[in-house]
């Protein structure tokens, strides 16, 4: 049996549940072929729909970024050091689960989150003893950490308290060796979104997923230290729109409006030439659990 890759980290906005909508809206060409020659995905975050191509279609060159960098310090040390992390994982699953409950909290904030958020790396400068140790850190926490969510505050500290897992799967050593085994032809970057497009030398199928303009006041979309506002928004349908000029495809996700204002016509005027698609997805859009739900989100394309 295969063993096909996927995400290795919990995401919040994941993709996972949207990826037979999004395998349906891809370019006749690639569905007919199931051949991607260019692949571009520049707001990589978990990466369901990066895993879900690779797994299902012939990915001829891909290319992976995101602007934060301890997730893709991350995908680069599996790309890389994949053993030396497999033993950093084993090691906090072994010392973690042997903990009473009560002793966990401990654990959490002195072994796990001070020590993630006391370790400064940067994608540039590579130190494989410190890449590899932030990189282990980061899966522990969002296996340990409440609801699996990736948060930083304004300095860039990870700041999620601790979960309740009773039995966290810290070291999944078996989906880490086959993600290594996808990203050996992959290209991993790490910056803004537009530097990523801006580097496309070739026709390319682009899948743009960027933080979602939030329904409430006390929307979340803070994955990194960066917000992405309503100004980011319109930047980035300006270089969609560049990118359909130079003959890209392009698929976009992004919230609709209309679920909380059925007259925010925010995306549909923005991406007034395209085909803006409404699709079902089950989300909380509320701050409390009593706000999850069916709602629509937007699928976007050019073609």
């Amino acid at each position: 049996m295969i063993a096909y890759a996927k995400p290795f980290l919990k995401w919040a906005g994941g993709k996972r549940q949207l990826l037979d909508q999004i395998e349906r809206n891809l370019p006749e060409s690639i569905k007919d072929t199931k051949v991607i020659n260019s692949y571009i995905e520049p707001f990589l975050g978990g990466g369901a729909v990066f895993f879900f191509l690779q797994n299902n279609f012939t990915v001829k060159n891909s290319t992976i970024s995101d602007i934060n960098e301890d997730l893709m310090i991350t995908y680069k040390v599996i790309q890389k050091h994949p053993n030396e992390m497999i033993s950093e994982l084993e090691k906090f699953q072994k010392e973690y689960c042997s903990l009473k409950m009560e002793d966990r909290k401990e654990y959490y904030y002195n072994k796990l989150r001070t020590p993630f958020n006391e370790l400064s790396v940067t994608f540039k400068s590579e130190n494989k003893t410190d890449w590899i140790k932030k990189a282990s850190l980061l899966i522990a926490l969002n296996r340990t950490c409440f609801n699996g969510l990736f948060r930083q505050n304004s300095k860039g500290e990870f700041n999620v308290p601790i979960g309740k897992y009773e039995n966290p799967k810290i070291c999944d050593s078996e989906n880490i060796l086959s993600v290594h085994k996808v990203l050996q032809n992959t290209e991993i970057e790490c910056g803004s979104y537009k530097g990523a497009l801006k580097k496309i030398s070739k026709k390319s199928f682009i899948y743009l997923d960027p933080p979602y303009r939030p329904l409430s006041e006390n929307g979340f979309t803070k994955y990194s230290k960066e917000d992405f506002n309503d100004k980011d928004q319109k930047e980035l349908a300006r270089e969609v729109k560049r990118l359909d000029k130079a003959g890209h495809s392009v698929l976009l996700s992004n919230s609709d409006p209309k679920n909380t204002n059925a007259k925010d016509n925010f995306f549909d005027d923005l991406y007034s030439e395209f085909d803006v698609q409404r699709i079902s997805a089950k989300r909380n859009i509320s701050s409390n659990g009593n706000g999850r739900g069916n709602i629509t989100e937007l699928l976007i394309k050019n073609y």
